[in-house]
Formats: structure tokens, C-alpha cells, sequence
């Protein structure tokens, strides 16, 4: 694909924001630096607080139905896909 001088760097300032404005993925509540502490606090403002971790026995001596407990809210976990070797690398 070939495009003009003109059109080429029309669309590259496309990607470009003005000044003052920020990208978004950088921002907010769930921004990395400040997820581990906003999202509690918006479960709490919600009226849905999260469960707290359950304390886990570390002696090994679970049953097999503990494995697919969430280690972090004791929750189950389900298992939504199935990935390949293939899959996973692509």
C-alpha cells in the first residue's frame, strides 16, 4: 500500500494527542501502581466487599478439591478454556 506525503502524516498525528491530554490505559483504578489498593476500596464503596483471603494449611494434607480454590479469596476457580501448546504461543 502506497499513500501521499499528506496522507501519511495524517494519519500518523492521528495517533498523536494534544497537549494536556492523557492516554487513559496509563490512568484510573485499575492502573497497575494503584489497583492493589483502589480496587478495594471501590468493593467497599460498592457494598460488595471482598471476602478475605482464607488462611491455608501449608502441611500439604488438602484434599484434591482444594487445588482449584482461589489461593488469594478461597473462592472455587473455573476452568473457562482449554489452550494448546500451540495456543498458548500464539
Amino acid at each position: 500500500m502506497t499513500l501521499a506525503l499528506d496522507e501519511f502524516v495524517r494519519r500518523f498525528l492521528l495517533h498523536l494527542l494534544p497537549k494536556g491530554f492523557v492516554r487513559i490505559r496509563n490512568f484510573g483504578f485499575l492502573a497497575n501502581r494503584k489497583r492493589a489498593t483502589n480496587l478495594p476500596l471501590c468493593f467497599q464503596l460498592l457494598g460488595a466487599a471482598a471476602t478475605p483471603p482464607a488462611k491455608q494449611d501449608k502441611s500439604g494434607a488438602g484434599n484434591a478439591s482444594d487445588l482449584w480454590l482461589c489461593p488469594k479469596y478461597a473462592g472455587p476457580m473455573v476452568v473457562v478454556e482449554r489452550l494448546t501448546a500451540v495456543e498458548i504461543q500464539l
